[in-house]
């Protein structure tokens, strides 16, 4: 009488499109149908109107997508410097337990291999992982025994842990709602957290995508090692005339143009 599918957004990216319309069709016609989404883009919203032709869509808090106890810091670096940079923000106490996030399963695999062989304790979660491997790497995670879990946004859905100290956007991601969700892995139940963004050369009209979304001024961490000027400068200029809503899209208007401030530590000190 009910069918109930959690993440569908996810389902349709890990290619569960087929399985998904081969349930639908086992199903009564007259069951309740409930869609649970973080994100809602075009695909889904088409998945939607094909399985769900009348229905009602819930929107929670849409005008709030970012938590204030969340202190975002963006920093500017080339991109064969995130993985030095990363170490050195390891080298502070204050990271007792961090997500770090990557665009895809190979650059997870291979940042935990490096992270562990600099003596950082470190776990990846992706796709291709099992079960059973996904839930030990959580499970110590939890028990403090891994500092640092390296995620896709695919897997990072399931992770609800507490005490959280800082979220890194090693890569950032390609749907400006991602953002959103990743950082809200810290300061949950009440507490603060940290998010620390690295944005590339060919990711500045990522960065654009999310600052138009979130509409929130970001600080830009400059006092580390590895900031690049040019990058921040490239990154300060109103985007190039496109399609709106896709990365690289928008127009040159003042809406458009990302807002910045000076400001932040380096590292991982201070609550921001």
């Amino acid at each position: 009488s009910m069918l109930v599918l959690d993440e569908a957004d996810r389902m349709l990216d890990m290619g569960f499109i087929g399985d998904i319309r081969e349930v639908c069709s086992q199903m009564p016609d007259n069951r309740q149908t409930l869609f649970f989404s973080a994100t809602m883009p075009k695909a889904i919203q088409s998945l939607v109107d094909e399985i769900m032709p009348e229905h009602e869509t819930v929107n929670i808090a849409p005008g709030e997508p970012t938590v204030d106890r969340i202190a975002q810091r963006m920093l500017f670096v080339a991109r064969e410097n995130k993985e030095p940079l990363i170490q050195k923000l390891f080298e502070s106490e204050d990271a007792k337990r961090v997500i770090v996030f990557t665009k895809t399963k190979m650059a997870a695999e291979k940042l935990s291999k490096r992270l562990n062989k600099q003596g950082v304790s470190s776990d990846a979660i992706h796709g291709d992982k099992s079960q059973a491997q996904r839930q030990r790497a959580l499970n110590g995670f939890k028990k403090g025994k891994v500092r640092s879990l390296i995620a896709t946004d695919v897997a990072a859905r399931g992770i609800d842990v507490d005490d959280i100290t800082h979220v890194i956007n090693y890569d950032l991601p390609i749907e400006p709602e991602a953002y959103v969700h990743r950082i809200g892995r810290t300061a949950r139940a009440g507490q603060s957290g940290q998010a620390l963004s690295f944005c590339a050369a060919d990711e500045i009209n990522l960065l654009q995508a999310i600052q138009r979304f979130t509409k929130q001024e970001v600080a830009v961490l400059t006092d580390h090692p590895f900031h690049d000027e040019a990058i921040a400068e490239r990154a300060s200029r109103p985007p190039r005339s496109g399609r709106s809503g896709k990365p690289g899209g928008g127009s040159s208007s003042r809406r458009g143009k990302p807002r910045f401030k000076s400001g932040g530590k380096p590292g991982f000190k201070g609550k921001g």
